[in-house]
């Protein structure tokens, strides 16, 4: 009888024990995957948000397309309407990573961000196709975006009137360019003398394609038959002339999140990008990876 007794007694016990082997509990770490404790396989869920710039968007947007791909409880959503979204989106929340395509100014508190650099780009002088002219200076340029040269034939081109097309104020490629190019030893950056303003890439790039005598500075990456890239200072912006430094009208890629963030979903994502396929992918849209 004693034995009979004793047989549940010490099945409890074990169980008791196995279960504590196991790691039961209640309570679970921010950001970690709960399917992935007591030895389950890694099984990634939940929406990861990025916001900021558009002339990121086509990258972005197919590297998140891969990564859902591999993760089927996973979405991936891609929006913005400039860079400066980026670091106020991830501030507030509404966005676990930003895309900038330009540094993080120093009045966006860039010691609150942990920054990726994905790639690189360069900033195309797009026309119109049926424009004439291939080549300019940086300094031509930068007078063309000032208001000092304002007709075509001062340039090589036909007689007419220059209609200079830009971004809107916290774009990245506007601040960028406004950076980069200079007239005179000084950055044109607050002097620029826009005929039109468009608030994405998509938007200053069928501004060319319509009008003869636009032109627009427009991602590297956006640059198709639609347009005509030019030479600047003689030398034409590509994949190669980006990557050796040749072609100096160029800016980075980024990818922003909290400082230290602990999301595993994020971290994920980040990894996949720097990875050889994840580089693979922002090869075959237009940008030079960081790999290169």
């Amino acid at each position: 009888m004693k034995k009979k007794w004793l047989t549940p007694v010490l099945c409890a016990v074990l169980v008791c024990g196995l279960l504590l082997a196991a790691g039961c509990s209640n309570s679970a770490v921010e950001g970690e995957d709960l399917s992935n404790q007591a030895g389950a396989s890694t099984a990634l869920s939940g929406t990861l948000n990025l916001n900021g710039s558009t002339s990121m968007a086509e990258i972005s947007n197919a590297l998140g397309e891969a990564f859902m791909a591999k993760h089927e409880g996973v979405t991936v959503t891609v929006g913005g309407n400039g860079s400066g979204e980026g670091p106020t989106s991830v501030t507030s929340g509404t966005a676990q990573i930003g895309l900038l395509s330009r540094e993080v100014k120093e009045s966006e508190n860039p010691d609150t961000f942990d920054i990726y650099t994905i790639a690189y780009d360069g900033i195309a002088m797009a026309v119109n196709p049926n424009n004439p002219v291939s080549n300019l200076t940086q300094e031509q340029i930068g007078q063309i975006y000032t208001g000092e040269i304002t007709n075509w034939s001062e340039v090589g081109g036909k007689d007419a009137k220059i209609v200079v097309v830009g971004r809107e104020e916290g774009s990245g490629t506007r601040g960028a360019f406004e950076e980069l190019i200079q007239v005179n030893g000084e950055t044109v950056e607050g002097k620029c003398q826009y005929a039109n303003v468009y608030n994405s890439t998509g938007a200053a790039k069928q501004a060319v394609a319509g009008n003869e005598n636009a032109i627009a500075y427009i991602s590297l990456s956006a640059v198709d038959d639609t347009v005509k890239a030019l030479q600047v200072d003689n030398v034409a912006p590509s994949e190669s002339t980006v990557k050796d430094g040749s072609y100096q009208v160029q800016r980075p890629f980024l990818m922003i999140t909290k400082k230290g963030t602990t999301n595993e979903l994020t971290k994920a994502f980040l990894e996949f990008v720097n990875s050889d396929e994840g580089q693979q992918i922002i090869a075959e849209n237009g940008a030079v990876p960081n790999q290169a």
